[in-house]
């Protein structure tokens, strides 16, 4: 029996892996960033990882994320104003914000910055790969892992 497998843009051919989601993680603390990229990386996520807002906006594949993880509190802008920008720019890829900082008032200033979830450090594990794979199942966008 062939193992028939889809590609990305959904057609079927023996023995093509399926292509792994694309995670983009923006946090200005470089123990997290690395943290977060293992944790990713080990459910299965390939992970690219930014220091700061800035870096991602002056990326020029700030678009082909299937979904992106940002620290609230950051240097440079924070990650409510990344959401924002990156909102005017047309990016539609579902954003986490991940924050150390609760506010009573912060899942209603993400949600109208266009964040799809709010999640608590410093147990963020089990929370942020549920979210993640939600979050990359209700995108509409090309078939993953």
């Amino acid at each position: 029996m062939i193992d028939t497998q889809k590609t990305p843009s959904g057609e079927s051919g023996p023995g093509v892996p399926p292509r792994k989601s694309m995670i983009y993680v923006v946090d200005d603390d470089y123990d997290v960033r690395t943290s977060l990229r293992f944790l990713l990386e080990t459910e299965g996520f390939d992970v690219r990882t930014f220091r700061s807002g800035v870096a991602l906006l002056g990326s020029a594949t700030r678009n082909h994320a299937d979904c992106l993880v940002v620290d609230y509190k950051m240097a440079d802008l924070d990650g409510l104003e990344l959401a924002q920008r990156l909102r005017r720019l047309e990016v539609s890829t579902p954003i986490i914000l991940i924050t150390g900082y609760p506010d009573e008032k912060i899942t209603a200033k993400a949600s109208s910055a266009g964040v799809l979830e709010v999640l608590l450090k410093p147990n963020l594990e089990s929370n942020l790969v549920d979210c993640v794979r939600n979050a990359i199942d209700k995108s509409p966008a090309a078939p993953r892992l």
